[in-house]
């Protein structure tokens, strides 16, 4: 059994820690993909690195708080635990326009259209059933 450091969080191990850690930054790297891969949605994983690092480095949680791009939605989403009606439209615009152009280009191939149709039907899925927030 390895023995607490100092950190946040001394009751988890370092091998949780480490497991929230890559869990973080999987999911942010997945976010990042999301900005330029149709039907694959970016503001679920932010949210879920943000959740990870929260727990195993508070280092990274709060330069993700204070992050130009993703920091006033990550405050927003630890304040409320919602999006506002604005986010989910621009999300699952994005994702219905980028899925389109991508699903255009491969015309006559049934099954990578399939595909792409599918990932951003989950996209969006995941991004309506957020709660939305009133003004």
């Amino acid at each position: 059994m390895s023995t607490p450091t100092a950190t946040a969080h001394p009751h988890r191990s370092r091998w949780v820690r480490g497991l929230l850690w890559l869990g973080g930054t999987v999911s942010l790297a997945l976010a990042a993909l999301g900005v330029v891969l149709p039907g694959l949605p970016t503001t679920p994983f932010v949210l879920l690195a943000a959740a990870c690092y929260a727990k195993a480095s508070p280092r990274l949680h709060r330069w993700m708080l204070n992050h130009r791009w993703m920091g006033p939605m990550l405050r927003d989403w630890e304040r409320d635990r919602s999006l506002t009606r604005r986010s989910k439209v621009i999300a699952v615009g994005s994702m219905l326009l980028m899925v389109s152009v991508s699903a255009w280009g491969f015309q006559g191939r049934l099954a990578v259209q399939l595909v792409l149709l599918a990932t951003a039907a989950v996209g969006a899925w995941v991004v309506l059933r957020i709660p939305t927030r009133r003004k």
